[in-house]
């Protein structure tokens, strides 16, 4: 069974970064197109960013050109590197599979943005 563990989370102030680092167990890691996904508070789960396996990226409107998604396989490990941030980028962030599949939600890392 594979498992996702999220960290690099935090509380950082307007107009900083962060980078997220989502760790896999298991060597199928590099077989999935994987995702970034995140839930503020209030609001559904959202997609922010996906990879394939090839490294073929796409971002939500809301994030491009401030986030991005990296993976290394030999790591089986996805990042996620978060620049600019505003308070609307507060959420906590999660890393699945990318279409996601239940079993692989983790607990996730929180980012809170606030000045």
């Amino acid at each position: 069974q594979v498992q996702l563990v999220e960290s690099g989370g935090g509380l950082v102030q307007p107009g900083e970064s962060l980078r997220l680092s989502c760790a896999a167990s298991g060597s199928i890691f590099s077989h999935y197109a994987m995702g970034w996904y995140r839930q503020a508070p209030g609001k559904p789960r959202e997609l922010v960013a996906h990879i394939t396996s090839i490294g073929i990226t796409n971002y939500a409107d809301s994030v491009t050109g401030r986030f991005t998604i990296s993976r290394d396989s030999a790591k089986n490990t996805v990042y996620l590197q978060m620049d600019s941030l505003k308070p609307e980028d507060t959420a906590v962030y999660y890393c699945n599979k990318y279409p996601p599949t239940q079993d692989y939600w983790g607990q996730g890392t929180r980012v809170t943005v606030s000045s």
